[in-house]
């Protein structure tokens, strides 16, 4: 089995997110056709080509590593099961936002080892931004050609809190969930960018009630790690991956201010 370290793979991968960005931005730049999967989700040939370039190049880079895509997924769980790494990748995280145009999209792609993500990198194209990190190192934030910046969670967490919450996804148990809470500001956002704002300190709080998928928190999750905060399920676990055969996530909490616990307030 391919063994690069993960410091020699992070800014392989980001490279790959990059160019997944920018072919990606070219059909956001002009009239695009919108598809619907079988759930009645959108999907678009961004996503499709994102995909094509994202697994290529992984393929390329570490040959004996699985991929699993949200546009490539049907693979059995009795195949997954045999794995103790692989990639996992969202080739266009918020496709809603895509089609709307908001600019709130993201490329995710996660590397899972042992049911945990070892290495993760978020790209937003619209703000030329990436969001990265590997076990063992910082949380790091590059934006454009800049040289890549050390990103860290705000601890304690501010006064009023800060959260953030799904621009597309709204859910009565977040608001049950938001009533507990003490004094706060509540911003909606697209895609993987909520972690990456509590990853980078401009937020302290995202808490999400309602079905996602793997591919859609393991690479965020990565980079919030590295930044020191937390990303749990609401008895306090950390989120795993690829250990069943559906692959949705349970509820979940992501936080940087660790002195509290989060997950108290909704079972009050």
């Amino acid at each position: 089995m391919t063994e690069l370290p993960l410091a020699t793979l992070l800014p392989e991968v980001a490279a790959i997110a990059r160019r997944a960005g920018n072919a990606i931005l070219e059909v956001y730049a002009r009239d695009f056709d919108v598809m619907r999967k079988a759930d009645s989700s959108p999907l678009t040939v961004a996503d499709m080509r994102s995909h094509d370039i994202i697994v290529g190049a992984l393929r390329a880079l570490t040959p004996d590593i699985p991929i699993l895509s949200e546009e490539a997924s049907n693979i059995p769980f009795a195949e997954r099961a045999t794995w103790s790494r692989h990639w996992l990748v969202d080739p266009l995280d918020g496709t809603k936002e895509f089609v709307s145009r908001n600019g709130e999209f993201t490329v995710n792609i996660a590397l899972i080892e042992q049911h945990a993500p070892v290495l993760g990198v978020v790209f937003v194209p619209v703000r030329d931004t990436l969001y990265m990190a590997a076990a063992g190192g910082n949380a790091l934030r590059q934006i454009g050609g800049e040289p890549a910046c050390t990103i860290s969670v705000t601890t304690p967490a501010y006064s009023p809190l800060r959260i953030v919450g799904s621009r597309s996804h709204r859910d009565g148990r977040l608001e049950s969930y938001l009533s507990r809470l003490p004094p706060h500001e509540l911003l909606f956002v697209g895609s993987s960018i909520k972690f990456c704002l509590v990853a980078e300190g401009s937020a302290d709080l995202y808490p999400r009630f309602g079905p996602t998928s793997e591919w859609d928190t393991a690479a965020a999750q990565a980079v919030v790690e590295a930044a020191g905060g937390a990303v749990v399920t609401l008895d306090g676990q950390p989120l795993r991956y690829n250990f069943k055969a559906d692959l949705i996530n349970p509820n979940f909490l992501v936080y940087g201010d660790k002195s509290r616990d989060w997950a108290a307030v909704f079972r009050g």
